[in-house]
């Protein structure tokens, strides 16, 4: 499975210099100087990086061996910078483009129902999916493995765990719930299955 590192933004000055959107959590190791990114689309590279920087906002850019003027720096705007997955990759999440997931029932942890993806926004600091919740309203869950257990899109779901107060109808008010009904006297006790 291809991840992607990064898509290609606007260039910076005039030697071919770009800003990158990163969706990796491995910036260092994945724009490493002299590594050799594939592309999507495939006929932009493969892309080796030849100079990488991290200016005092947090923002990311980089220069490509074989763009070494604005013009081309330019032509690269919108590519992505992919790779393949390996046994040391962390997150899953990085692979997943907006189009396979907006759609997707959302689904707690226990099966209940949440809502609907409808969109993956892409913030500095992580990925965010947008959950429609079954009244119109909207929440928003970091797209990580500890909050996203589980995408599966052959099945049409992807599994969230989200923290307290995310959905307004909140799963940590069912899990109250249970906890009062448990705290109840010894008679409800005994008729759970």
């Amino acid at each position: 499975m291809l991840l992607t590192v990064a898509v290609i933004g606007a260039p910076h000055g005039l030697r071919g210099e770009v800003r990158l959107d990163l969706r990796t959590d491995d910036p260092e190791r994945r724009l490493a100087v002299g590594n050799v990114l594939e592309t999507e689309p495939a006929d932009a590279g493969p892309l080796t990086v030849t100079r990488a920087r991290t200016a005092p906002d947090g923002a990311t850019f980089v220069i490509f061996d074989e763009a070494r003027d604005r013009t081309a720096a330019e032509a690269l705007r919108g590519v992505r910078l992919v790779v393949e997955s390996d046994e040391d990759e962390g997150d899953d999440d990085e692979g997943w483009y907006p189009h396979e997931l907006v759609g997707l029932r959302a689904v707690h942890v226990d099966g209940r129902e949440l809502g609907t993806v409808a969109a993956l926004e892409h913030l500095p600091a992580q990925d965010v999916l947008v959950v429609t919740e079954p009244d119109g309203g909207e929440a928003r869950v970091p797209f990580v493995a500890e909050l996203v257990p589980d995408v599966d899109p052959g099945a049409g779901t992807v599994t969230l765990d989200p923290p307290r107060g995310i959905f307004a109808g909140d799963p940590a008010e069912w899990e109250d719930e249970g906890e009062d009904e448990e705290a109840g006297t010894d008679e409800g006790a005994g008729t759970r299955a």
